[in-house]
């Protein structure tokens, strides 16, 4: 993704070739900011997925903005403050306040974190612009490295590399002083990434790559099954999926997201935006991500339409105002009612026990499919608050947990322990938390129980 300063010089290229997404072993966190059901990343988080946004430090004290962001996604993207010019100024001088400033935000606030980028041929500092040879390779692993290690723990997906293959029917990498280093690069920069964060998800991320039949997404296709034939450490594919009259949604997208899936890869929509926020086509991409069992999730570029690169194409799901557009209806719609056709209907939430004097009580709510499961689990404090808390739950066999999000978990099968994570131990008399886990197979009678500390 390109920042204002691209935009500007680029408009004319853009109205031609267009600008230019968790489930299976995603360990997200997927956190409803409000009542399940009623924002996006509540209900995104109902399918096991997340619905996130691109964030800009200097909008955080925007309280109009923040109060959207907080509300409605349980996602962040940092704009610009993780690529190479923000977090590496000057050669091996590097500034993380503006990024860590988002990052905590979204943490505190039980948001996941996408990381972005860390390798590109753009935005790149002057002293890396003048670089060229081992020189240049050296000092992009060396970048990699130390990024990728300060965020270690917080980040749970890497775009690694952004943008590398050029647009048109060649289906060739793009020309840039990284590519000059060697054809390499690119897996080279996997390799790097995975050796300083074993626990993020590593993706290629990418425009123009949303039509299955464009020579470009074939040559993405190509190196991907490559990287996963020969080891090379790639969990992820990013579809930026920047839409308009020049680059409009292809009927072929589902086609897209599942052809790649199925190469052993997640998918993720990490850049949505589409000029006009046609409320069809905001709602066609987000069942095609539902449709596609590997389809963590969608990020929306920006929140309101005056945070957008493109703001002119009126393109996010907000107004300049703040307020919902018919493309957020449809988006939440999707959301709640986009189900894959072995789907069967949700079952209905449980009745909370009520709370005995002091400890803690614990009640589950099951979303199951054929192969699959998300569970919520509430937990609920007693007479007096708590201070932290221990749930156990014991799944049926063949059942294992394939990712999480607010607790930390001890066992994948059979009897499992949760423990509160930092931000939701802390429980008032009577008030609840939840956290939530997706698992493979089935969930049978799920029978919680919890103890207090």
């Amino acid at each position: 993704m390109r920042n204002a300063t691209w935009k500007a010089a680029s408009r004319a290229a853009l109205a031609l070739t267009g600008a230019g997404a968790l489930a299976a072993g995603m360990a997200m966190v997927l956190v409803a900011p409000a009542a399940a059901g009623t924002t996006l990343g509540a209900s995104a988080a109902e399918k096991g997925r997340y619905f996130g946004a691109a964030v800009a430090a200097y909008k955080l004290s925007d309280s109009a903005y923040t109060t959207i962001l907080n509300r409605e996604f349980n996602s962040v993207t940092p704009e610009n403050e993780m690529k190479i010019d923000a977090t590496e100024p000057q050669q091996g001088q590097f500034s993380y306040g503006q990024a860590d400033q988002i990052v905590n935000h979204a943490r505190s606030r039980g948001m996941s974190v996408r990381g972005h980028t860390l390798a590109w041929h753009s935005q790149q500092p002057g002293w890396m612009q003048n670089m060229s040879g081992s020189a240049l390779r050296q000092a992009m692993l060396n970048h990699v490295t130390q990024v990728a290690t300060h965020f270690r723990g917080q980040v749970v997906a890497w775009d690694v590399v952004n943008e590398a293959f050029a647009d048109g029917s060649s289906g060739a990498r793009r020309d840039s002083n990284l590519q000059r280093t060697g054809n390499d690069w690119i897996e080279a920069a996997f390799r790097a990434a995975r050796a300083a964060d074993s626990g993020a998800k590593l993706c290629y991320n990418d425009y123009n790559t949303d039509n299955w039949s464009h020579a470009k997404t074939q040559a993405v296709y190509a190196m991907v099954r490559d990287f996963k034939q020969r080891g090379v450490p790639i969990d992820c594919v990013g579809f930026q999926s920047h839409f308009n009259s020049g680059s409009p949604y292809p009927s072929n997208y589902r086609t897209t997201l599942s052809s790649f899936a199925a190469l052993g890869v997640d998918v993720q929509i990490t850049e949505l935006d589409i000029e006009g926020a046609s409320a069809a086509t905001y709602r066609s991409v987000v069942e095609d991500c539902l449709a596609v069992a590997r389809c963590n999730g969608v990020t929306v570029w920006g929140i309101r339409d005056s945070d957008s690169w493109r703001a002119s194409q009126t393109p996010l799901l907000f107004t300049s105002g703040g307020a919902k557009k018919p493309a957020y209806d449809a988006v939440l719609a999707a959301l709640n009612n986009g189900t894959t056709p072995t789907d069967p209907p949700t079952t209905p939430p449980p009745t909370t026990p009520p709370p005995g004097p002091g400890g803690c009580t614990a009640a589950v709510a099951v979303n199951q499919w054929t192969g699959g499961f998300v569970a919520t689990v509430k937990v609920t404090a007693g007479s007096s608050a708590i201070t932290s808390w221990t749930v156990t739950l014991t799944l049926p066999l063949g059942s294992t947990v394939t990712n999480a999000w607010n607790a930390n978990r001890s066992g994948d099968t059979g009897t499992t322990n949760w423990t509160n994570v930092a931000y939701n131990g802390r429980v008032g008399a009577g008030q609840s938390t939840e956290f939530g886990f997706q698992a493979n197979g089935t969930a049978g009678g799920l029978t919680p129980t919890c103890a207090a500390g």
